[in-house]
């Protein structure tokens, strides 16, 4: 008898087993072809999560303009001019004392390149100039020999250059409509769907805009904390254009590891150009311990706290986002790791034997999200 109840259990659990593989493979496949539909619709989809940020950001003063009786499209024009101002004046903030010392930059890099070269000639490499000068034939030789690929990669460079400009002109006007009509995107969705299934879209929308949000703020706040710590920096080795590097650093933030390299080397050369090679390596750790203390304790730290996520999984999501999509993975990789977490949580709620009384909708001046 007990062999015959064994062998039942065993066969329950084997059906069990097999029918959640089947589920989790069903599931697989799904977002697979979501994936790779995404990958063909991703010239829309880019600028629409550009849009999405960038609204997360100029939406407080739109919603502060809205309550004082601004109509919609006045304040959220209002805004979009407000922010391409910003915009336009951390450009002239970066490009204006970048220009005005661009002689005495120029004046350091050619006696930079003359010191390397006087080192170079010196114990213990001892380079003459005949063989630099073969160094350099040999360079102009290898560079003559790959012109066709290298015009090919400035090609696709300004291929590139142009996709970005008009990527920021959509997502710049699909943020003012985001402003202006945002607010309605919710009761439409709840007029559409069908039943249950449309309150719970609404809430777990809203609860999606409010971790966007909650990532984009603190994104910021982590680029804040490494344009102060690395502008204290320069400002005691006197390193000129310290507010415009600062600058630059909090900018570069927002866009996960070219962005901090970027902005690092362009901190490092100008120390190297201006001050020397001494302080140019005393950038160059500051920069280091800097970003150090960013990737591993700040913004895990930070993003855990306002997103929910353990640090762990901002790390681990970071690195998977980057692995499998590069800069563009590792720049979602958190927010869509929190979303997921958002959805699970909300179905967790729903799922359970005592879970928490329905969210009602949000109402029609509530927060934005997309439509």
């Amino acid at each position: 008898m007990s062999a015959i109840l064994s062998s039942a259990k065993s066969r329950a659990a084997l059906r069990t087993a097999a029918r959640f593989s089947g589920e989790s493979l069903l599931v697989l496949v799904t977002a697979a072809v979501v994936l790779r539909l995404l990958g063909y619709m991703w010239p829309v989809v880019w600028p629409l999560v550009v849009a999405l940020f960038l609204t997360t950001l100029t939406w407080p003063p739109t919603r502060f303009l809205r309550r004082r009786g601004w109509p919609p499209a006045l304040a959220s024009a209002t805004v979009t001019v407000l922010f391409l101002l910003v915009v336009v004046g951390i450009v002239a903030l970066i490009a204006v004392p970048v220009a005005s010392q661009s002689g005495e930059l120029a004046d350091g890099v050619t006696a930079g390149v003359e010191r390397l070269r006087a080192w170079a000639a010196g114990p213990p490499l001892n380079i003459g100039d005949d063989q630099i000068s073969g160094a350099l034939d040999t360079a102009v030789a290898r560079v003559q020999d790959s012109m066709g690929s290298m015009v090919t990669a400035v090609a696709t460079g300004v291929g590139s250059v142009f996709n970005g400009v008009v990527t920021a002109f959509l997502a710049l006007f699909l943020m003012f409509f985001f402003l202006k009509d945002g607010p309605r995107f919710l009761p439409w969705l709840t007029r559409q769907l069908p039943g249950r299934f449309a309150s719970d879209a609404a809430v777990v929308a809203a609860r999606g805009w409010d971790t966007l949000g909650a990532f984009v703020r603190s994104q910021a706040f982590v680029g804040l904390l490494d344009a102060v710590f690395i502008g204290i920096g320069l400002w005691v080795l006197d390193v000129p254009l310290v507010l415009p590097l600062a600058v630059l650093t909090f900018v570069s933030a927002f866009v996960p590891i070219v962005g901090a390299l970027f902005a690092g080397l362009v901190a490092v050369l100008i120390a190297l150009v201006s001050n020397g090679p001494t302080d140019a390596l005393i950038v160059l750790a500051i920069i280091v311990v800097v970003q150090q203390l960013e990737g591993n304790v700040f913004q895990p730290m930070i993003q855990s706290r306002g997103l929910g996520l353990h640090a762990a999984v901002v790390l681990l999501a970071v690195t998977l986002g980057g692995s499998l999509a590069g800069i563009v993975g590792s720049l979602l990789a958190v927010p869509v790791a929190a979303l997921i977490a958002v959805v699970w949580n909300y179905l967790r709620e729903q799922l359970g034997e005592e879970g928490p009384e329905r969210e009602p909708a949000p109402e029609r001046d509530g927060t934005p999200v997309a439509p």
